[in-house]
């Protein structure tokens, strides 16, 4: 069908340990889903879209996939169809409408359906947007057949990491490889938990982009506080330099040296104004630490305007 305007993709980075699978267990395993209505369906008002995507929202959440404020690949749309339209006399005339809502799960990158789902409703009010949205708050976002169709999609899902897992490593360490860190962090860490050997295999294959992506990041740090404090060793070439040295990741790869001209700058600072130096190049980090990284990077990248993608209808 018909492409859509892009939209900013972020996916949720989850790391590779097993306590960090279990504390987010509750979320269907980390299987996610960005509920999405196209720029128009036909007939349909455009004030009544918002509406539609909180009841998408809503199957989401109802149906334990947490409702991600992130875009992922994965989407649940829906389309509406106006079987009969009818005006009831008076006063006011009435505008009565029979919809059929019919929901979709499946790969928006590519515009893959998964599985779908029709549900009827009734709708009347005064005048067409009323009667639209009244029909759909008569949508029922926990009904069993929206959990067995959501439980459908989820399956679907797992599947697609189970057929496509060798691929997506291979394609992440290629990029990985052409020095795109972010991107290939970003892909492997949304596979979810519930696809538990390509989760494995995925977040085995982070680690050691992660470790690529820090030392390329500390020796660019390195590199900028060295030269603001070489050209002007006073206190506020200290401040500057200080603070860059301060933000490097404890586990890059040039960790000793950003220590040793973070040592110098303070005592510098102690000769010329005799004050303690308050930037600290930490010595190691923690494991929550390191999954936090992570996930920034993982999260900055999918916010960023390289990560934008076009949807596809599913329909």
């Amino acid at each position: 069908m018909k492409n859509i305007t892009k939209v900013g993709l972020a996916v949720l980075v989850l790391f590779s340990t097993i306590s960090f699978a279990q504390e987010n267990s509750k979320d269907a395993n980390n299987i996610m889903l960005t509920s999405w209505v196209p720029p128009t369906i036909d007939g349909m008002p455009a004030a009544s879209r918002a509406n539609l995507t909180n009841k998408l929202n809503q199957v989401v959440t109802q149906n334990g996939l947490g409702g991600s404020p992130y875009n992922s690949r994965f989407i649940i749309s829906a389309n509406v169809t106006v079987n009969t339209k009818d005006i009831l006399p008076g006063p006011p005339p009435m505008h009565a409408y029979n919809l059929d809502i019919t929901l979709y799960i499946g790969d928006g990158y590519e515009g893959t359906q998964f599985a779908s789902q029709t549900i009827s409703v009734k709708g009347v009010g005064t005048n067409e947007t009323k009667a639209y949205n009244a029909g759909l708050k008569n949508f029922k976002a926990d009904s069993p057949e929206l959990q067995a169709f959501v439980q459908k999609g989820k399956q679907k899902i797992i599947q697609y990491y189970k057929d496509n897992c060798d691929l997506i490593i291979k394609k992440a360490n290629t990029l990985a490889g052409q020095d795109q860190y972010e991107e290939a962090i970003f892909m492997l860490s949304a596979v979810p938990s519930a696809c538990e050997e390509c989760y494995t295999k995925a977040m085995n294959a982070i680690k050691p982009i992660y470790q690529n992506q820090i030392d390329k990041e500390c020796k660019v740090k390195l590199q900028e506080a060295t030269g603001i404090w070489n050209a002007s060793q006073d206190m506020a070439a200290a401040e500057q330099a200080g603070a860059i040295l301060a933000s490097i990741n404890p586990d890059a790869s040039c960790i000793a040296q950003a220590k040793t001209l973070s040592n110098s700058i303070a005592a510098k600072v102690k000769q010329i104004d005799d004050r303690e130096w308050k930037y600290i190049v930490k010595d190691q980090q923690q494991e929550s630490e390191r999954i936090a990284a992570i996930k920034a990077i993982g999260v900055a990248y999918g916010n960023g305007p390289k990560a934008n993608v076009t949807y596809k209808s599913i329909w």
